[in-house]
Order: C-alpha cells, then structure tokens, then sequence
C-alpha cells in the first residue's frame, strides 16, 4: 500500500507540477503580451511624436524658405534699381527701322480642305473568288461590287468637286484679307517713310512724334516705371524740350528683410535705413534722367538734335488741393557733343548729373523738394504732345464699344492681328486676335468686363466652354476690377489668362496707349446699422461671393472660424467671425449653414473685404463645451471646397490635419497679392490651449 500510495502522491505532485508550470507559462506570456503592448505604444507615442516634430520642422522650414524668398526677391529688385543706367545703356537703340513692319502676313492654311478626297480603290471591291467560269452567284457579286464601287466613285467625285469649290471660295477670301493686311502693312510703312523725311527736315510734330515714340519703345526702360511725356521742339534751335515722369519714393522698397520668427511664427519685415533708402532714391532718380536722355540721342540717326532739355517730375498728391500734380525733382539741359563724352556705365549717376551736365536734383525729393524746372514745353511756342497723365481716359466710363476697341489695339500693339465682334451674334466673344508666332500662337478669344465688382467665376467658366466651342488655342478675359480665387482655381491648368484692371493699365501704358482706373473714390468701409439688411444684400450680390465649405473625417465636434487680418494681426474684434459674432460688421465674412457633404462653411466676398486687409485667416478648434477632453488628432482628410453660392464646385484645397494634444489649428489664409488677387497659402501651426491662445496671437485680448 505504501508504495502504491507513494505512487499516487507522486502522480498528483506530477500533475501540480505540471498545473503550476502551465500558469507559470501563461503569467509569463500575458506579462510577455503586457510588455511588448506598452512596447508597442512607446513607439507609436515616439512615432508619433516623431511625426509631429517632423511635420513642426517642415513647416519652420517652409516658413523660414518663404521669409528667404522674400528677402532673395527684395534684394533682386534693389539690384535692379542699382544698375538700372547700365542695363539700359546695354539695351539695343530704337531706329526708325523699328517702326517698320515686314511684308508678311500669315500663311495660306485651308486645313482639311487641302486634303483631296480619296477616291475608292477597284480592288478593294473584288468579291471572293468563288472557283467556275464566272457564272451564277460568282457574275452577281461581281456585279453588285462593280454597282458598289460605281456608287462610291460618284459619291467621292461629288465630295472632291464640293471640296475644290469651297477651297476655291476659301482661297479668294484669303487673297482679299491678305491684300488688305498687305495694303495696311504698306501704308504703314509709307506712314512711317513719310514721317523719317518729316524727321530730317525737322518738322517739329514729326520730331516729337518719333522721340516720344523712342521712350515708349524703349527696351532699356523698366515696365514696372511709368511712362508719361509732354514734349515739343523748338526747330530754330534743334532743341527737344520735355517733361519726364520719374518713379515715386515707393519704388525703393521699404523692407530690407525680412526674418521667420519661430517663437511667434511670424514674419518680421525689417525696415531699411532711411538714410539708405533715401540715398538709393536720389540715385535711382538720377539713373532714370541719364537713361532717358540715354535713349533720345541714341535714337537719333539723322542728327536732328542739337540738345535737350529734360524736367524730371513725380505724380503726386498735392497736400494742400488733394489734386495730382506734377513736382519736379530734376532738371538738365544738355549739348549732344557733351553728353556724347560721357561713359555713362562708370559714372556716378547723381554726380554726373549735377557735377557732369550741370543740372539740378533734388536734395530731399522724397519730401516734395522741388527744383525749378527749366525751359518748360508749353515756352517753346509750338504745339505740345502729351502722352499719359491726367489725359488719360477713365476706362469705367468709356463707351463699351471704344474700350473694346482700346483692347484690340493693344493686342495689335502686341504685334498680333485683332478685330472687334459684331455686337449681335458674337458667341460672348468681344475681340478676335490672332497670333502668329509658330509655337505658341494660334487663335484667342477674348472677352472683356468693365466692372468696378469682383468678376464671378461664372464669366470664366463661360469663357473656357466658349474656347472649347470655338476650338481656340487661347481665352482671355480682362476686365477694370479682380478676380477671386475661385476665378483662379477654376483658369488654373486651363489654356485661360486672367487679366485685372491694374495689369491692363500696366499693359497699355507698356505699349504706348493711355487708360487709366480713376475718378472713382477708394472703397470706403460701410458701417452696418441697426437697419441694415445684410441678408438680401447678400442675395443681391451672390455672384461676388464664395463659399468656403469645410469637410474633414472624425467625430470630433469643431468650431470653424476666420479672421480679416492685415499681417498676422486682426483689424479689430469684430473682425473675429466665430459662433458668437457669425458676420463682420459690413457682412463680407459669415458663417453660413452648411451643405452636404460640407460640415461647416463661411462665404467671403473678397473684393469688399476693407483696403488694408490682406489676409483671411481660417481656424478650427475644438468645442470644450461638448467635448472637452477632445483634441485634434481625429481631424483628418479635412480640405476646403470652394464653390459659388449655387452649390457649383470650384476647386478643392487641402488642410493639414490634427496633431494629438493640440485643441486649435490654422487651417490656411487667403493672401491679397499685389494686383488684388487672392491666392491660398495652407497652414498648419497648432496650439494645446486651443482657440484661446490661437486669436490672443493675432492680436485679440481674451479676459
């Protein structure tokens, strides 16, 4: 009994054993499973936080590269201004020859007209070789393909004789517009024949007519610089007397750099010396008389010019009138033969102009300090030619007709063929241009908008099916006013140009014709009272507005809201359009209810947002109210939809999306640029104290 006892407790003490070892096992593979789950997250967590360091470095990056760019595009500009003289002077001279056209039109091109029509061919009509003598089904083949192919040789007759008909047509209409254009070119070049004998014998309207010509033409002359003259001759003395417009003070850009600071992340602008910016204007005006002068003698061929009086001038604002006047910074009258001892890519400009030639300069020409201007053109006693200036016209009050016409002979200014549209029947087409250039011409539609509003997309959508209709290589649209983003987003990518009121201007006065956006007082900001019906003044004007619609993925609950900023500073509170102040004051910025599959969305008339704004900033943060343990790490695949007030999409703009720990995110901003336009630059800084410390960095104090 002993032994089998024995065997019994060892058998059980086996199975304890046994049972232990296995809980054993299973302690150490939960403790095993625990160690490599915490294992596993203090990874995610080091990912993740990563991620976020990664994604922090990127963006100071791209901030850091965008204040560089800025910088990099600032002293470009001043490089400029510093060699102005000597790029000029390395420019080609303007020569009568220039004004010459060549005897060149295009090209007969009858397309697929002047492919004959082929002809069928008899062996492709052959029926199947069925064996026998010809007999039977075998000759009823034969004959039904030889009646086929019969049919067929009429049809392609009649095609070919239809096709040499409308050739014939289509050729003799060519003839006539190209003897038109042959008989315009040539008396252009008579014109221009005319005016070089004018020239040597020195009539002074010829004279002035040339000269004036050579300044406009000039290739050595900035385009961003202004360009306007009054001239006249004096022939008994063979002196050319002139007032020159010179550029204002702004020209010298304020900014020397400009820095990223990434405590703050902004961008600080650092001013440029005043003394240097004053002495860099000085220099810049002096460079500008020299190039000028530069130009008129190197332009005359025929000796016509004995000197030149040049008064230098600045479109101002007189402070005491409020009117624009002309204050002159600069006066020279100087010999040919002493300008022609000049090395002018040496010389100190300010030196030689005052020390060299004798004449007078501003000391201070950015307070207004005048100088008394010399032999003026209205003393020469002969007629004066004025080209820009207060002459111009006012493009918002042109007669549609004369501004449809001012932009076809821009475009012929251009060097391409332009026609204006019958009025009726026109297709949205105002002016058919053409240009000749073998790689990049073709056909242009063009359709123009006198417009003191935004242009609404829907005119840009018009244009493009209008191109596609017409089959045109190009659509431009030009209008007096802007363009808003959405105009933008849809051109992009599309054989579309959009041109503003601001680029046309410039446009025009680069090529010597006159317009001008005035006699229209700036915007002023309306102040919204009690009464006012911003609803149905939003109903009125649906097509200057767009939709910001907002979508992301996850369920956390948000608040989007936007900020009218200029820099990274809001304009004031109000300005704040959140759940609690839904509009601004004046109604240019709302929150709206969204449309699906949008969960939140803000509709923005950009063109009357106020005239120092330059940025919509757009935020989302978290709803403490109804999660207030949330962050933003739910927030992904977020974009913004941008459409008209129709629903119609636009285009899309992707966001960044949330980070863990972070209760509030820029989403972007809409950014004004220079001409008026609005382009979307994305964000992406986060803040862990959510949209408190988001606007107390904008500038809004939060009790």
């Amino acid at each position: 009994m002993s032994r089998r006892s024995a065997g019994l407790i060892g058998t059980w003490a086996e199975i304890q054993r046994q049972q232990r070892r296995q809980e054993e096992a299973q302690q150490r593979a939960s403790v095993q499973h625990q160690r490599e789950q915490e294992r596993r997250q203090r990874a995610a967590e080091r990912a993740a936080a990563r991620s976020q360091r990664e994604q922090q470095a990127a963006y100071r990056r791209q901030r850091e590269a965008d204040a560089r760019r800025r910088t990099e595009e600032l002293d470009a500009g001043v490089e400029v201004l510093k060699n102005l003289l000597k790029a000029g002077c390395d420019a080609p001279a303007f020569t009568p020859a220039a004004l010459v056209r060549p005897e060149q039109v295009e090209p007969f091109a009858p397309g697929r007209l002047g492919v004959p029509i082929p002809m069928p061919d008899p062996n492709a009509y052959q029926p199947p070789s069925q064996g026998g003598w010809g007999f039977g089904a075998s000759r009823q083949a034969q004959e039904q393909a030889r009646a086929r192919y019969e049919h067929d040789w009429r049809a392609a007759q009649a095609a070919e004789a239809q096709r040499q008909q409308q050739l014939a047509v289509y050729h003799q209409q060519y003839q006539e517009w190209a003897g038109e254009q042959l008989a315009t070119i040539r008396r252009h070049n008579a014109a221009v024949e005319g005016l070089t004998a004018a020239l040597q014998r020195g009539e002074p309207e010829s004279v002035v007519e040339y000269f004036t010509a050579a300044l406009y033409a000039s290739q050595g002359w900035p385009p961003e610089l202004p360009r306007q003259v009054s001239a006249s001759f004096d022939s008994a003395g063979r002196q050319l007397v002139l007032n020159w417009e010179l550029p204002g003070y702004a020209v010298v850009p304020e900014v020397s750099l400009v820095r990223y600071m990434p405590g703050a992340d902004r961008e600080k602008e650092v001013l440029r010396p005043a003394v240097e910016r004053r002495s860099l204007y000085r220099d810049v005006l002096a460079q500008c008389v020299l190039l000028a002068l530069h130009d008129l003698f190197a332009a005359d061929r025929f000796g016509v010019l004995d000197s030149v009086v040049l008064n230098g001038f600045v479109d101002d604002t007189d402070p005491a009138t409020g009117h624009r006047t002309q204050v002159f910074v600069a006066t020279v009258t100087v010999p040919r033969a002493d300008f022609a001892r000049l090395n002018l890519t040496q010389v100190s400009a300010p030196d030689c102009l005052v020390g060299g030639l004798r004449g007078r300069l501003s000391d201070r020409p950015e307070r207004r300090t005048q100088v008394r201007p010399g032999r003026l053109p209205g003393e020469v006693g002969g007629s004066v030619v004025s080209h820009g200036g207060g002459e111009e016209p006012d493009l918002y009050e042109m007669d549609p007709l004369e501004f449809e016409e001012l932009v076809a002979d821009l475009f012929r200014a251009m060097g391409m063929q332009a026609v204006t549209t019958e009025r009726s029947g026109d297709g949205g087409v105002d002016v058919d241009a053409l240009d000749p250039d073998p790689i990049r011409g073709g056909k242009i539609v063009v359709q123009v908008k006198r417009y003191r509003n935004t242009v609404p997309p829907s005119a840009v959508r018009d244009l493009y099916g209008t191109v596609q209709d017409v089959g045109a290589n190009k659509g431009v649209l030009i209008t007096t006013s802007a363009f808003g983003p959405g105009s933008h987003a849809f051109a992009n990518g599309k054989p579309l140009t959009l041109i503003a009121g601001t680029e046309l201007v410039d446009l025009l006065r680069r090529h010597g014709l006159n317009g001008r956006l005035g006699g229209i007082p700036e915007r002023q900001e309306a102040a919204a009272g009690p009464d006012t019906d911003l609803d149905a003044d939003l109903d009125a004007d649906r097509d200057e507005t767009s939709v910001l619609g907002l979508t992301w993925t996850g369920d956390v609950a948000l608040d989007v809201c936007a900020l009218v900023c200029q820099g990274n500073r809001i304009l004031s509170e109000d300005r704040f359009v959140f759940f609690n102040n839904p509009r601004t004051p004046d109604g240019t910025v709302r929150m709206m209810p969204a449309v699906s599959p949008d969960k939140a969305a803000v509709w923005v008339r950009f063109e009357q947002l106020p005239s120092q704004a330059d940025r919509l900033v757009l935020v989302a943060a978290t709803d403490p109210e109804v999660n207030p343990e949330a962050d933003l790490s739910g927030f992904s695949d977020a974009r913004i939809r941008l459409s008209d007030p129709s629903g119609t999409a636009i285009d899309e703009l992707d966001v960044s999306d949330g980070r863990p720990g972070e209760t509030a995110l820029v989403l972007g901003s809409f950014r004004r640029r220079a001409n008026g336009d609005w382009t979307f630059v994305t964000g992406g800084k986060g803040y862990p104290g959510g949209l408190v410390d988001l606007v107390e960095e904008y500038g809004i104090e939060v009790d």
